[in-house]
């Protein structure tokens, strides 16, 4: 009952629905973690309704505003001069947003395919063009001269602090890239897992 209150608080007091729906899923995840501890026997959070969220889909690009973005890299740095976030000398660690946690052991570059991991532990064989491969041989020499952080030597697209790069970064460089050449387009955050 109490939290049945403060829900609909949040809607009277005029938080927007993704923003309700955020502060139940903390407190959903709260009490689950007090069950799986067993600090209580029962979760009260489980019948919380979430608000309704509409979801708006995004724009999808064309081959030739992708390739805009591509282009608009600054390929003679190493960090990008638009963005400033990361060490990276080509475009391929921008482009390959779902590679994020791409590793070398992955890579079947002679074969011609990448071994991805989608939802569900799902492993699948993914097909890569000669372009790719390509700027993936450009791309070792001087990933491998920066800083990789242990644990993080087998992964292909590393940041300049050493780490794999994240979704929310390659986000952030495309959104930057986006208004840079002028795309009025809506571009998501969200990108399907594989």
């Amino acid at each position: 009952e109490n939290l049945e209150t403060f829900s609909a608080g949040l809607r009277d007091i005029g938080i927007h629905p993704r923003s309700q729906a955020r502060i139940l899923s903390g407190i959903r995840s709260f009490f689950r973690f007090l069950l799986l501890e067993d600090y209580i026997q029962q979760d009260p959070s489980e019948l919380l309704e979430s608000p309704q969220i509409g979801k708006t889909p995004a724009d999808v690009l064309t081959v030739e505003e992708i390739d805009t973005l591509i282009g608009a890299f600054d390929r003679s740095t190493r960090e990008d001069s638009v963005t400033g976030l990361f060490w990276k000398p080509y475009t391929v660690a921008d482009a390959c947003v779902e590679l994020c946690n791409l590793k070398l052991s992955d890579l079947y570059l002679k074969e011609k395919f990448i071994k991805v991991e989608g939802k569900g532990s799902k492993q699948r064989l993914v097909p890569i063009s000669s372009r790719a491969i390509r700027e993936l041989e450009l791309y070792f020499p001087d990933r491998n001269e920066g800083l990789i952080k242990p644990g993080y030597e087998d992964f292909v697209f590393i940041s300049r602090f050493g780490k794999n790069i994240s979704r929310i970064m390659v986000f952030h460089i495309i959104k930057e890239l986006a208004e840079q050449t002028g795309l009025k387009k809506t571009i998501s955050s969200y990108f399907p897992p594989f």
